[in-house]
């Protein structure tokens, strides 16, 4: 059963408390919206599964689609429904980030900037500061508790946000957290910078290969997540914009990174919002080459942003990426990834 409460709140962060090595602790964020209601987010640095350390990922300067489809929300709570049309976060399919990126971190440890806990304050305490930076927590709803004082911040009513990480791919008891497009994640975007950043946590024990409906780990299919450089195949350009009248002609260019020719027979495009489109190839993909697939039959990829998907005749992943209107404004240029 997917998360009850996934959504996305929009507030300003005015403290933190880092807690020390339980068996599940956090990291602690004290935020206010915009009507002046407190919350708690409580950011998890520390898995009750082994391995414990946690996989983290820090996009600095975040580009994505999603940012846009933020546009419009209220600060404060909103609920997302597990809708692939909506800002909602999914590590697997919305092609947030290359999961070969992802590193641990111990949750806490003696000395500086060498702990998860120090990582997140980093950029925590730097929104403290700004009082136009926003945090946006995607996770599930908790509170609010009229009778109750929040355990760490003391305000009432105790209200906040938690499961702030992936949510999907779960192994023993946490399974039943299983769903799709209901992941969480730190959005923090810096106005006065033109800018945000993406802190994005998952666990070890979960699988990056999940049904499409439950979020559940798919039987007989290796989910650990891909090392760096092992992809053999990968989307290395999309021309989203082309020049001339429409309907015009969409291509994205394949690129066989390995020393062996693959055969593409059965494999697909995937666009988010706009459909998908086979590969086509005479003959499989040699070593070092590269094949710029055209959309045809109806298949296109949008100019307003987008994720771009490459699956194999299993209906596997194997690569993904995403870009923004602005990447796809200029006329006749590619969208190189």
């Amino acid at each position: 059963m997917p998360l009850k409460t996934y959504g996305v709140l929009i507030a300003r962060a005015i403290g933190t408390r880092r807690e020390g090595a339980q068996d599940s602790p956090h990291y602690q964020i004290h935020l206010t919206d915009d009507q002046g209601t407190h919350y708690r987010a409580a950011v998890n640095v520390l898995s009750q599964q082994k391995p414990a350390d946690l996989l983290y990922l820090v996009a600095d300067d975040f580009r994505h689609p999603v940012t846009t489809r933020l546009e419009g929300l209220s600060g404060g709570w909103n609920p997302l429904p597990p809708d692939p049309g909506g800002p909602n976060l999914d590590f697997v399919r919305g092609n947030l980030f290359d999961p070969a990126r992802l590193r641990t971190l111990p949750a806490d440890v003696a000395g500086p900037d060498n702990d998860l806990a120090d990582l997140l304050d980093h950029y925590v305490r730097r929104a403290v500061d700004d009082p136009d930076a926003r945090l946006h927590l995607f996770g599930a709803r908790f509170g609010p508790e009229p009778h109750v004082k929040d355990k760490v911040f003391g305000f009432l009513p105790g209200n906040g946000v938690h499961d702030i990480h992936m949510n999907q791919g779960n192994s023993g008891r946490f399974i039943g957290d299983d769903g799709v497009f209901q992941d969480g994640g730190l959005l923090l975007h810096f106005p006065g910078e033109s800018r945000w950043v993406g802190i994005f946590l998952a666990f070890q024990s979960q699988s990056w290969h999940t049904d499409d409906t439950t979020g559940r780990p798919l039987d007989g299919v290796d989910g650990t997540r891909p090392k760096p450089g092992t992809r053999p195949v990968r989307i290395v350009s999309a021309l989203v914009h082309p020049t001339g009248a429409a309907p015009e002609a969409e291509t994205v260019t394949l690129l066989n990174a390995s020393p062996e020719p693959v055969d593409l027979s059965g494999w697909r495009l995937v666009d988010r919002e706009v459909g998908s489109a086979r590969v086509s190839s005479a003959a499989p993909l040699a070593p070092g080459a590269s094949l710029a697939v055209t959309l045809a039959d109806g298949s296109r990829v949008g100019n307003h942003g987008g994720e771009i998907t490459l699956l194999d005749p299993a209906g596997l992943k194997v690569h993904g990426v995403s870009y923004t209107a602005e990447q796809a404004a200029r006329e006749g240029w590619s969208v190189v990834f």
